[in-house]
């Protein structure tokens, strides 16, 4: 299957249609045509511009004033690839470079980036070889777009720095070769769209969101079942009192775990106790806040992706060329800094939902074992999640709070964007990770309910979880359980 980039709007959900059949790319005609159009605008407008324009004639950042002679246009654009390429630290997730690769793809394909299309072209045909560039995690401002990590996936359209193909990481220029392909020959301005631009931050903001709404949905589900288990009530989820408050979200996630509950047993049995403990009574509210904070974030990272974010930003039909801040991180930055704390909160709750099950409160024995003592249990599966949680938090001050000037002030206000999205991509797998610890605890306290049983489709969810975890009758070594159960979520949502 191949994924035309046309001028129709690429949504989030059509990225992960994306990468998940390992669909291939293709230019339309359309875009074609607006990248070409652009082109040559920009080589006529060169022939007869008698002010220098920056980054096509001139130097970068506080080198602006400093012309270049049209001689060495090319080994200007080259040079800017070359020395601007220090991304740092632990590479990037191979996913993530490919939706990187898609992101840019999308935002050159525009027509107002100046580009020659052989060089749009390319990242295609690496993208769909599967021909992946080396990058890392650190070295971007969020400003100037995602410099240091964009230089570096673009090094091997020159034949430079390393690429991953076929399951080594190999020099780019023995990959070229064995393809058949010549390096590409940078003209004016090709260098500075691809290095400028928010691609970086954008893709590990998109694979958080896809990876979010998974557990969005995952959290109502183990949820529903931690309630059942906890022998707790239904009444808090009922339609009137959650409509009364109005929030999408909170209306929504009582329905689901309505919807999950339904057929339950253990739902009806007549309770002893007035009120469940926030972490049970409150998930419309705290995991429909969360699903709040995901539709804003996921729609303004939606516009993000839909846009060319290089500068400067060429307008053949309007006969203009501006510099001007499009690269500029902080619209997502702010947003993916909310998101961390949306879906830290997320583990936060889930994490008091397994404290609660462990306490030896009603009829569940403690540390959800039959003989307590001689058995640790489920004790430290909590410690764990406790831990998690708590690097979360750390992790959730916001750096979109910070700037550190760069380029001898020039560039004296930067968006820290590219951390936003690192950081946020921890903790998204943090939360993962949490919910995968309650998952094995509620499916542990089901079973000291039997006879009775919890809905249709949680019996059929866990049935399917007990093929791959099995209950816990003395103690044994958990590590394996918590990998197999985070891995279970992973395929099973």
């Amino acid at each position: 299957m191949t994924h035309q980039i046309s001028a129709q709007r690429l949504t989030i959900d059509r990225v992960e249609e994306i990468l998940a059949r390992g669909e291939k790319l293709a230019l339309s005609e359309y875009a074609v045509a607006r990248i070409e159009k652009c082109r040559k605008y920009l080589d006529d407008k060169m022939a007869s511009a008698t002010e220098p324009i920056y980054g096509i004639t001139t130097g970068f950042g506080s080198l602006c004033n400093i012309s270049i002679d049209a001689t060495q246009l090319s080994d200007l654009q080259k040079n800017l690839v070359m020395s601007h390429a220090c991304s740092v630290g632990e590479p990037m997730p191979k996913e993530i470079i490919k939706l990187m690769m898609l992101l840019k793809i999308q935002s050159l394909s525009y027509g107002n980036s100046g580009v020659q299309l052989v060089t749009v072209q390319r990242l295609v045909d690496f993208f769909n070889n599967d021909i992946i560039p080396y990058v890392c995690q650190q070295g971007s401002l969020g400003a100037s777009g995602d410099l240091a990590p964009l230089a570096n996936m673009s090094l091997p359209l020159l034949g430079l720095g390393e690429v991953y193909y076929k399951g080594e990481r190999r020099p780019a220029g023995e990959v070229l070769a064995e393809m058949g392909w010549e390096p590409i020959t940078l003209q004016s301005k090709e260098g500075l769209a691809l290095l400028n631009g928010t691609q970086f931050m954008s893709s590990f903001g998109v694979w958080s969101i896809i990876q979010a709404r998974r557990l969005s949905r995952l959290a109502d589900k183990i949820g529903s079942l931690s309630l059942d288990a906890y022998d707790g009530r239904i009444e808090p989820f009922c339609a009137p009192v959650n409509i009364v408050r109005h929030h999408k979200g909170q209306i929504k996630t009582a329905e689901n775990v309505r919807e999950i509950l339904e057929g339950s047993e253990l739902i009806k049995v007549k309770k002893q106790h007035v009120q469940d403990p926030y972490s049970f009574r409150c998930m419309p509210q705290v995991h429909g806040a969360v699903k709040d904070t995901l539709a804003y974030v996921s729609a303004v990272l939606e516009d993000e992706i839909n846009a060319p974010t290089d500068n400067p930003t060429v307008f053949p039909d309007l006969d203009m060329i501006v510099s001007a801040g499009n690269f500029h991180g902080e619209p997502i930055a702010l947003p993916m800094d909310f998101l961390s704390v949306a879906m830290s909160e997320l583990a936060n709750i889930s994490e008091r939902r397994v404290y609660c099950l462990i306490g030896g409160k009603r009829n569940l024995p403690s540390f959800l074992v039959a003989k307590p003592g001689l058995n640790s249990g489920f004790m430290i599966p909590q410690y764990a999640a406790a831990s998690i949680v708590n690097q979360s938090k750390g992790l959730c001050w916001p750096t979109s709070c910070d700037s550190i000037p760069s380029s001898q002030g020039q560039e004296d206000h930067v968006s820290m964007g590219s951390n936003s999205a690192t950081k946020l991509a921890r903790i998204v797998a943090n939360t993962e990770r949490v919910l995968a610890i309650e998952l094995l605890n509620a499916a542990q306290a089901l079973e000291f309910r039997r006879p009775l049983h919890t809905s249709p489709m949680l019996e059929e969810w866990v049935a399917k979880y007990r093929q791959e975890v099995p209950f816990v009758d003395n103690d044994m070594v958990m590590y394996p359980l918590i990998e197999k159960s985070v891995e279970f979520i992973r395929n099973n949502p």
